[in-house]
């Protein structure tokens, strides 16, 4: 039997290795939340031999004022010179970020924009145990928290000529393209009111698309069903931790794991040309929670959509 000295020898290796392994990965996930990435999808759902279009989908930015190296990335998406941007919301953390984030998105606020909000353009972030992500949802919210000033960001976006769609339809064109649009409050603060936009999409535009911040699947089921071409969304920030080889552990909603991030199809099981079915794109998103700045397997980004004719 082994010593009393040795036994404790032994703990004591085996507390070292998993603390020293702890602060490793800790380590590497605030490093990989600072890789920020461009990822480039093509989706085709334009008119036959219509000419393509950019479009830059932003989400999930959380910006607070010392994040410089992603103000700058921010201020570099410009360069894409897209036709279009969409903000699909939770552009805040902090209740000085506004005019931050608007000297961030510097040109791209010349661009035509369409945007929603989250739930951190509302109310300020608090620390939560990254932990809890894997448990059940109580259906309680962060609503406790001061208010973020998101009436000056609303604001600041329509002044540019961005349209804000909060449980609402509209409409916009781009170079020669009409788009028919709905956006819905956010779903995971059960802001979305689905009645306000339930309804077919306008069949005399080009292009039918509708926006979300959470993919919750009532929302989603909403605009396939009412023949919406495509679905952008974010919230998810792609799992934020992954494994490798594996994926997401969780989406903070009721979209599966599979599809936390990147182009798929709603529902999942459908194709291209079936009734009710509609381009789903998920956006992995910029930031984090501030209190929790990391994320393993899963980069910061956004992503330049390109839009093509259908097949």
């Amino acid at each position: 039997m082994p010593s009393p000295e040795l036994l404790r020898s032994s703990l004591g290796v085996t507390l070292g290795v998993g603390v020293g392994a702890g602060l490793a990965l800790a380590s590497y996930g605030a490093w990989e939340a600072r890789q920020y990435t461009l990822r480039e999808v093509s989706v085709p759902i334009l008119p036959p031999g219509r000419a393509p279009l950019r479009v830059l989908h932003l989400s999930d930015i959380h910006m607070a004022p010392d994040q410089t190296a992603k103000q700058q990335w921010l201020r570099s998406l410009a360069d894409l010179a897209p036709d279009l941007v969409i903000d699909t919301g939770d552009n805040l953390s902090h209740k000085r970020s506004v005019p931050i984030l608007i000297d961030s998105l510097g040109p791209l606020l010349d661009v035509p924009g369409i945007s929603v909000f989250g739930s951190n353009d509302y109310y300020s972030p608090g620390w939560r145990n990254p932990l809890r992500y894997l448990l059940p949802d109580t259906g309680q919210r962060n609503t406790n928290t001061p208010q973020l000033p998101w009436r000056d960001l609303k604001e600041r976006f329509a002044d540019r000529g961005w349209l804000h769609l909060c449980n609402e339809r509209g409409r916009i064109t781009v170079a020669e393209t009409t788009f028919a649009l709905a956006g819905v409050d956010d779903p995971h603060l059960g802001f979305d009111d689905l009645a306000a936009v339930a309804g077919p999409a306008a069949p005399d535009a080009d292009v039918r698309l509708a926006i979300t911040h959470a993919p919750y699947l009532r929302v989603l089921d909403r605009y396939a069903a009412d023949g919406y071409d495509a679905v952008i969304a974010g919230h998810t920030h792609g799992g934020q931790v992954c494994l490798p080889g594996f994926g997401a552990l969780t989406t903070n909603c009721d979209l599966e794991p599979a599809r936390a991030k990147g182009l798929h199809r709603h529902p999942a099981d459908s194709s291209p040309g079936d009734p009710g079915s509609a381009w789903l794109h998920v956006s992995a998103g910029i930031g984090t929670n501030p209190y929790v700045r990391f994320r393993v397997a899963c980069r910061p980004e956004a992503t330049l959509m390109t839009l093509t004719p259908k097949a």
